[in-house]
């Protein structure tokens, strides 16, 4: 346990901070499954933005949000490329 007053005042703030944080990180985990399940351009496009406010809040470090965006706008490209071709 913190001993000192501003050590219970640090540790209070770091369990908001924690609670907060793995609520994005739900949020954008969960946007980017459904977006890789169904394929749609505005599910992708929702993830992206999931993944964006993560990076920026250093939930995840920026170079996996990017290697994340590039894996979702190929399921994108796929699509577009299909229907294209029809």
């Amino acid at each position: 346990m913190p001993v000192t007053k501003g050590a219970r005042k640090k540790l209070r703030k770091d369990k908001v901070r924690t609670a907060e944080n793995k609520k994005i990180e739900n949020l954008f985990k969960s946007a980017v499954k459904k977006a890789q399940k169904n394929k749609t351009e505005k599910l992708v496009i929702e993830a992206i933005k999931m993944i964006d406010k993560a990076a920026k809040k250093n939930i995840i470090h920026k170079n996996k949000a990017s290697r994340l965006k590039s894996k979702l706008s190929k399921l994108i490209r796929k699509k577009v490329k299909k229907t294209r071709k029809k």
